[in-house]
């Protein structure tokens, strides 16, 4: 192993990893905690030909129960720190969304009172211009220091390519740092705010249960996933022990011993009904990691 690189910890459960708590080991992990970690775990990784995906807080993220021939990523340390300066919010790729929020607040620089409702990381962010409630990381991104085992460069915002929860980045790529551009707001308006999120996303949203976020894309049209897969009868299906939450329809429970093959059985006839009822080809928001497939509708 390469001097000062992190160690790799081997067959570590994904069920124990990301928020859904399913998914079988993956071939190694480690949680670097400087950009020099970071940068010679990706080199280790690839000498020993191991493909790289980062977990962050596990959400979003969907693994096969036979595991994942991969170096999983947790990033630690000052990689998952954040400080305002000025306007700017300066986050490591690892800092979480909450971490950053506070932050935020306490320098009175609102614009990120959105990412309240979204349990992932800064990098995460980056990785799949994740958004909600009208904004998303398009609208406040910078740039993004992204580390690979080839080197590690600043991308700005449109450099990324961002699109609805998509950006160019893939497995491999991993974000380091973010820079947030913010505006300045009085901080009792945020906390204001940020209630007013919280609250609406405990009313609509199984906040309490175990899943990885939303399931499905928003679909072209007025009709959202959610909607269309309650209208499709959805709610409260449920396979093995996977539960399509009976709160939200694109969102799937881990009501008890759940299996990522439940979770893709409940996916695989949200897909069929949506398909058979309004013609629709609903796209997964999900990460999928290890050797998973949808069937075709």
């Amino acid at each position: 192993m390469i001097s000062a690189a992190p160690p790799f910890r081997e067959d570590v459960l994904l069920a124990r990893l990301t928020t859904i708590g399913t998914g079988g080991p993956a071939r190694a992990y480690a949680e670097p905690a400087t950009l020099a970690e970071l940068e010679r775990a990706l080199v280790a990784a690839r000498e020993r030909g191991l493909a790289v995906a980062t977990v962050g807080l596990g959400s979003n993220m969907l693994a096969a129960d036979t595991g994942v021939e991969r170096l999983l990523l947790r990033l630690n340390g000052e990689l998952a720190s954040a400080r305002a300066e000025r306007t700017l919010l300066v986050a490591g790729g690892g800092a979480t969304n909450a971490v950053c929020l506070h932050r935020a607040r306490d320098a009175g620089l609102g614009g990120f009172e959105f990412a309240c409702a979204i349990p992932g990381t800064a990098g995460g962010g980056v990785w799949m211009n994740a958004g909600a409630y009208g904004s998303d990381w398009s609208a406040i991104l910078v740039r993004a220091l992204v580390a690979t085992a080839d080197g590690t460069g600043w991308l700005t915002a449109s450099e990324l390519g961002f699109s609805y929860r998509h950006s160019n980045l893939e497995h491999g790529h991993v974000v380091a740092a973010v820079e947030y551009q913010l505006v300045e707001r009085d901080p009792q308006e945020i906390r204001a705010k940020v209630k007013s999120l919280v609250e609406r996303r405990k009313a609509t949203q199984p906040t309490t249960k175990r899943t990885f976020g939303s399931v499905f894309k928003n679909p072209e049209g007025e009709l959202g996933a959610g909607r269309m897969l309650e209208l499709c009868g959805l709610k409260g299906y449920r396979h093995g022990g996977a539960l399509i939450s009976p709160m939200h329809a694109n969102f799937i429970e881990n009501a008890g011993d759940a299996t990522t093959a439940d979770c893709l059985a409940l996916m695989a006839e949200a897909r069929r009904r949506a398909h058979l009822e309004y013609g629709v080809e609903l796209e997964h928001e999900v990460v999928f990691l290890g050797d998973l497939t949808l069937p075709a509708t």
